[in-house]
């Protein structure tokens, strides 16, 4: 029976170090919006030909298929396909872009944009 009797103290002691009130957690921070993935396109997304010419220099591929428009763009970096659609019947604008890297993997939109200005700008 004794040692029941030693087991019995040491539990009590035990039971005083556990904690009997809440904590509390520091305040997570709230999200962070992600912009819808035009940002930094503002100067190619509503252009005319003319406009992503004077921006990117010659297009590497330049094909209509009705009122559509599809030019192409290239570097060592990437690869930017830009769709322009008239509305109604004025000239044909930027409405959307595909990018990707020259092996075909995925780049973000942007970062084509820059490194494609930057050759434009370099000759290179």
């Amino acid at each position: 029976m004794r040692p029941t009797l030693l087991i019995l103290p040491a539990l009590a002691l035990l039971a005083g170090c556990a904690s009997t009130g809440t904590t509390s957690r520091p305040a997570r921070a709230g999200p962070i919006p992600i912009p819808t993935g035009t940002l930094g396109l503002e100067g190619v997304l509503g252009q005319n030909a003319r406009g992503l010419v004077a921006r990117f220099g010659t297009p590497t591929a330049d094909l209509m298929e009705g009122t559509a428009r599809k030019l192409q763009f290239s570097s060592a970096t990437c690869v930017l396909d830009a769709y322009l659609y008239p509305k109604g019947s004025s000239e044909p604008t930027v409405t959307y872009l595909d990018t990707r890297q020259t092996d075909g993997s995925p780049i973000d939109r942007a970062s084509c944009v820059s490194a494609l200005q930057m050759r434009a700008r370099t000759g290179k």
